[in-house]
């Protein structure tokens, strides 16, 4: 893989296979040990083991040779992180993180075809809650740390592991560490982040692309409330909780944020539109040569999966109002998500909604939200993801991509550590179901990691 710099943006090329030790027999063992382990604990916010998994893992870290002193056990609240440091010599620079959480979405048992918290193997998968969501990404960096104690490996810089908590929920044990123990971490140059990033199969499981994460969009809800004195309902007033919140959410339906990009998106639909095709395509490659075009934007924003792409999006999630079926509603309330472009102010976005809700509804954050920029698009961090990627899936393009969605990474951002989605993750499209029933891994998906993050951590700190 190489990586230029042209106009302001980069674009990626196709080297040849990246050689890598195939891992052994005993590493594999290890790794599915660890990952078995750590599926059967309930980390969900119901279930309350995550702090159980985090002292197994803290155990596991000890019994392979790290000082005690390097590992540390987080409790906060109902929940609890943690966080290992493999000291380097220092002469590769400032420290890497390594990011992955240990939290997961709650799973009923009786609506999966199996136990969500045994981890299984069938069909070529491994299922089970967490399998992909992120407790693989957990249980390969453990692993991978493991066999390169044990080889005595010595990092140039140091690596430092940080399992959060409850990434699903509040984030709150990640804004902990950066608020009241940014000691433990100091100055990392940037992070490798385990829950997002990755590559797609085809339907037959061919390997087609792989996405690197440089960016997500801040997630935000806010409430749209609107108050009235009431009355019977055998005697309708004019002005009415209900009919103000819905014509609030009309305007807001009319509603399209500006148009916008980066050096992220660009290169996202460079390299998406030639293969995509369609439609689609062609909007890709025209907003690709012609920033913010907006017949392109038009085009594509009609496409739920890449409206997030080009523009700032909020829409209507939840809704409650009224007391009683013969009352005059006295409150009314619509709750607002929005996924926020990398670089908007969340007051900008909520400025804007309180002039569509109108003066007689209130538009009002539910919860602080965190907002960042992208990350620049390191040579270093491309080149070793290409590496690293190429070493299982020859010949593969590399493209940065935006995540619509949220992870870790936005508060790594926020505190001036940029951040990069790298996944081990290939599946195909009909097979990812995080957060969702019978949530599965392909299993040589999982394997083939072993070798992603080893290669990952040897070019970013290994010797020459």
């Amino acid at each position: 893989m190489c990586v230029r710099l042209l106009g302001g943006l980069f674009f990626l090329c196709v080297a040849t296979t990246a050689q890598a030790q195939a891992p052994s027999d005993a590493e594999r063992a290890q790794a599915l040990e660890i990952y078995r382990r750590i599926v059967a604990f309930d980390t969900s916010v119901e279930g309350n083991q995550t702090p159980a998994m985090a002292a197994y893992l803290a155990e596991r870290f000890r019994a392979g040779g790290f000082p005690a002193e390097d590992v540390h056990m987080l409790p906060f609240e109902h929940t609890a992180s943690l966080l290992v440091r493999y000291r380097g010599d220092g002469s590769g620079g400032r420290p890497i993180l390594l990011l992955a959480h240990m939290d997961v979405v709650p799973a009923r048992r009786g609506d999966w075809e199996r136990d969500p918290f045994t981890l299984i193997e069938e069909g070529g998968y491994f299922f089970g809650r967490g399998s992909s969501d992120n407790k693989s990404g957990v249980a390969l960096i453990t692993a991978t740390f493991l066999k390169l104690r044990a080889e005595d490996f010595r990092p140039t810089r140091d690596l430092i592991i940080w399992f959060s908590g409850d990434e699903e929920t509040s984030g709150a044990t990640t804004k902990n560490l950066l608020a009241e123990h940014r000691a433990l971490i100091g100055e990392p140059e940037f992070a490798l982040n385990s829950d997002a990033g990755s590559g797609l199969l085809t339907h037959e499981g061919q390997p087609t692309s792989y996405y690197l994460q440089t960016a997500e969009k801040t997630y935000a809800s806010f409430t749209f409330t609107a108050r009235n004195p009431g009355g019977h309902s055998s005697l309708p007033r004019p002005d009415n909780a209900i009919f103000d919140v819905i014509d609030a959410l009309d305007r807001l339906r009319a509603y399209a944020f500006p148009v916008m990009w980066n050096d992220t998106t660009i290169a996202s639909f460079r390299a998406g539109g030639a293969t995509l095709g369609g439609a689609d395509g062609a909007a890709m490659l025209r907003f690709a040569a012609h920033p913010g075009d907006r017949r392109a934007a038009s085009t594509l924003s009609r496409n739920p999966a890449f409206v997030g792409q080009v523009r700032t999006t909020c829409v209507p999630t939840l809704l409650e109002a009224g007391h009683a079926e013969n009352a005059l509603p006295q409150t009314a309330v619509a709750t607002v998500n929005c996924r926020i472009f990398p670089g908007v102010s969340v007051e900008s976005v909520q400025a804007e909604l309180q002039r569509l809700a109108g003066a007689g509804v209130e538009a009002a954050p539910t919860a602080p939200s965190f907002s960042s920029n992208a990350s620049p698009l390191r040579e270093d961090v491309l080149a070793a993801l290409g590496k690293a990627v190429h070493s299982n899936y020859p010949g593969v393009p590399v493209t940065p991509s935006m995540s619509a969605g949220a992870t870790d990474g936005v508060y790594f951002r926020a505190a001036g550590i940029p951040s990069y989605g790298v996944s081990e993750s290939f599946m195909r499209e009909e097979d990812e179901f995080a957060h969702g029933l019978n949530e599965r891994n392909p299993v040589t998906s999982f394997f083939n990691g072993l070798t992603h993050w080893r290669v990952l951590v040897k070019e970013l700190a290994g010797p020459d």
